[in-house]
């Protein structure tokens, strides 16, 4: 698939990946509680799906609850997950109607019923949609996932001479969807945190110190502007 010409100069990216990092801080500096933070990190969410549609960028994943976040007080995990399941209840018609194609990444099955109902209903919904494809990757590790492809390569009796790095590829949960081409983390960490590590071995990274509730188009776009004047080599010269 080829990447498109933004309205500016240069190549944009194809697919933009984020970790969403900051929540709490943001809260704390507010003396708020953590949960207010998440509620806000929400809204980010919202402003950052509308602008990744309106810049042209084709696929967005977000990094929404990583296999670590079990490690969180359980109030504050439950909390997530009931946030989770209300809003896409709530926002699945409307990403229905912008043409958004929904889809979720991770270990799933371990996830509570009423959140995998609503997950499986805006997949459904969003099915047919050809505009942006938004990954929400949702218990997901990606030490995780390439441990799961390995696990279903050795299940399907794969020689070892057979074994290669298409073929783990096409074990991955991001089988059919293209590697990032743009990594952002906000908040001001510089880690990627367990995300993509196979898929984006040659992503561009980009580090942001604002923190992702207050994180908005302009900071996409500045994102954007960022990785035009980025030269990718891919291991040349």
């Amino acid at each position: 698939m080829k990447r498109k010409k933004d309205k500016m100069s240069g190549i944009l990216p194809l697919h933009v990946a984020i970790v969403m990092d900051g929540n709490g801080r943001w809260a704390r500096e507010r003396n708020l509680p953590r949960i207010e933070g998440h509620r806000a990190g929400l809204e980010a969410v919202r402003r950052v799906v509308k602008a990744a549609d309106r810049s042209g960028v084709k696929y967005l994943t977000l990094y929404s609850f990583s296999t670590e976040n079990w490690k969180r007080p359980r109030a504050e995990v439950d909390f997530l997950f009931n946030l989770m399941e209300r809003r896409l209840k709530v926002e699945g018609k409307d990403l229905c109607r912008r043409n958004v194609k929904v889809r979720f990444m991770g270990r799933i099955s371990m996830l509570p019923p009423a959140l995998k109902v609503a997950m499986s209903d805006v997949e459904k919904l969003t099915k047919k949609n050809t505009g942006l494809n938004l990954l929400l990757a949702i218990n997901y590790g990606s030490r995780q996932e390439i441990t799961d492809a390995v696990k279903k390569i050795i299940r399907s009796g794969t020689a070892e001479g057979e074994v290669n790095e298409d073929l783990i590829e096409r074990n991955l949960y991001t089988v059919h969807i293209p590697a990032p081409d743009l990594v952002i983390r906000t908040s001001g960490e510089k880690r990627i945190s367990n995300f993509l590590l196979w898929q984006a071995a040659y992503a561009e990274l980009y580090f942001t110190p604002v923190l992702w509730p207050d994180f908005a188009e302009d900071d996409f776009c500045r994102a954007l502007a960022a990785y035009r004047k980025r030269k990718r080599r891919f291991g040349g010269i």
